[in-house]
């Protein structure tokens, strides 16, 4: 018995399922490759931003930063380039840019914590309904349905069950490990953007001094 085959016997609500299944499989390895992409050696980028900075090359390090194609350079190169109105501008362009990658990043998620929990919902549903058809049957058959009559209509039934549950635990198992790598990259950025605030700072009172 293949796949559609499967699909058939489960009936209509196993179509919403599956492609359920689909969109959650396209965000999981789309946010996966965003988040691969995303890491950033902090150390590095920290001692090469420090550096051109301390030599007044702005340019050079916004340039830098657009090499690295990381959130993190991005929100470092925006808050550059308000470099000569001063580090508070500096700062909101930071924190302004910083919201803007973190919704970036998170883009896709709220759909995959919905699928994580409307896929089991639906088996359940697909369930009660074939179980509603089972007991219309032996009503139609006047009591006097065999054993493999009612077999047959109940593991149909369950296969809504079966697929909604397996989907939704895949979907918030990679939910909780998307949020968590989120979370991670979140920190790392702030870590770098305020360490990039502090160097502007410094920077700009060794000039005035």
């Amino acid at each position: 018995m293949n796949l559609f085959s499967i699909l058939m016997k489960g009936g209509w609500i196993l179509v919403p399922i599956f492609l359920s299944s689909v969109v959650a499989v396209a965000i999981i390895i789309d946010r996966y490759i965003v988040i691969r992409r995303s890491k950033l050696n902090i150390p590095v980028f920290m001692v090469k931003i420090r550096e051109y900075l301390k030599n007044k090359d702005v340019d050079g390090a916004m340039k830098f930063c657009s090499e690295e194609k990381s959130p993190a350079a991005n929100i470092v190169k925006r808050g550059l380039k308000k470099y000569k109105l001063g580090h508070e501008r500096v700062k909101e362009a930071i924190e302004t840019s910083g919201k803007q990658e973190i919704n970036k990043l998170e883009k896709g998620l709220s759909v995959l914590a919905t699928i994580s929990g409307v896929a089991p919902l639906l088996g359940f549903l697909g369930t009660v309904t074939g179980m509603i058809s089972a007991f219309m049957r032996i009503e139609d058959l006047q009591g006097s349905a065999n054993p493999s009559d009612l077999a047959g209509g109940i593991w149909e039934a369950l296969l809504t069950t079966a697929f909604g549950l397996a989907v939704g635990i895949v979907a918030y198992t990679f939910y909780n490990y998307l949020v968590s790598s989120i979370n991670k990259l979140v920190m790392d950025m702030e870590i770098i953007s305020t360490d990039v605030v502090d160097i502007v700072e410094e920077v700009s009172k060794s000039t005035n001094s």
